[in-house]
């Protein structure tokens, strides 16, 4: 079986005149945890719908461990588990009969079942209200039951939408906790427009906006791109005018924060050799000289604001 779990390539999808999905390439691995990271309406739970079989695309290829989701419709479905964002939940049953009731829909057989729900609810810490109705349960519990349905058919991929939504932080930290551990045993495709669930939970992410794969990287490379100076922050005992200092080969633009000056180098420049020399020669006083970091919630807005160019981008795999 291939190593890639989901294999998207040049999916699309209309409605009349809105293009929801445009051209997106996006590969999940065996074993992995992927964020498809994005804002509300950016496309993601249409590409969520159309891999769990809800939808069908409008031009494009899209592969299931192995499998074309238009060939082998069936035998996709059943290598997929999927959490809607508003999980399919039936208030009147209790957690056991509820589990039961969906791995026998999903072709789970009468020998394996029981084994099949017990390892679920251990999975995802619903034994102790096994007995209980899910109607009664916090919505804490439900989405863990949620997730339960998801994987008690014990599937290849398991796909999750917004699976932290209207949690308070100490489920939405369980339930993180339950989607990490999943990786591995399964490949997780993640969605959410939730920045620290991609930090906390995925080994690569996604991000999509207005329908287009805008950047795919791995956490290290988010990381990396934190890192990226957009800026570099000086503050001396007897400062310099600004003239003195955008006299300097290398910087581009000036800016005054309170006693401090961030220096904005030019593209392939960096000046800080020079103004540490002339800080010295001219008893400025240099007392702090730090770069400007990125934040990665500025990363996520600029990704998610810029203009469209071309077709998707690909940082790094």
């Amino acid at each position: 079986m291939s190593e890639k779990m989901i294999e998207i390539l040049g999916l699309s999808r209309r409605f009349g005149q809105t293009q929801a999905l445009d051209n997106i390439n996006l590969e999940v691995n065996r074993g992995e945890v992927m964020g498809f990271l994005g804002p509300n309406g950016a496309g993601k739970t249409t590409a969520m719908r159309i891999l769990s079989g809800l939808l069908s695309p409008s031009s494009g290829h899209v592969r299931v461990a192995g499998m074309d989701i238009l060939n082998e419709p069936i035998k996709v479905r059943q290598s997929i588990g999927f959490l809607p964002e508003t999980p399919p939940i039936y208030g009147e049953m209790t957690v056991r009969e509820y589990l039961t009731y969906l791995a026998s829909l999903r072709g789970v057989g009468k020998g394996a079942l029981k084994q099949s729900v017990n390892d679920a609810m251990d999975r995802c810490g619903l034994t102790a209200v096994s007995h209980r109705l899910l109607r009664n349960l916090s919505k804490g519990y439900r989405q863990r039951a949620g997730i339960a349905q998801a994987i008690v058919h014990k599937p290849d991929i398991v796909i999750l939408d917004e699976p932290t939504v209207g949690l308070d932080p100490i489920q939405i930290r369980e339930i993180r906790k339950l989607i990490r551990e999943l990786g591995g045993e399964h490949s997780v495709l993640l969605s959410t427009h939730i920045l620290p669930e991609v930090q906390m939970t995925c080994d690569r992410v996604s991000v999509i906006n207005n329908g287009r794969i805008v950047a795919q990287d791995t956490l290290a490379g988010l990381e990396a791109r934190q890192k990226a100076a957009k800026g570099l922050r000086f503050v001396w005992d007897n400062p310099p005018d600004d003239a003195t200092l955008q006299s300097i080969p290398g910087v581009a633009e000036l800016q005054t924060d309170g006693d401090a000056k961030l220096i904005i180098p030019n593209k392939n420049q960096d000046p800080r050799a020079e103004l540490v020399k002339r800080s010295v020669e001219n008893n400025w006083g240099l007392l702090e000289l730090r770069p400007v970091e990125h934040s990665l919630e500025e990363i996520f807005v600029q990704l998610t604001t810029m203009e469209p160019q071309g077709n998707n981008t690909e940082v790094s795999q």
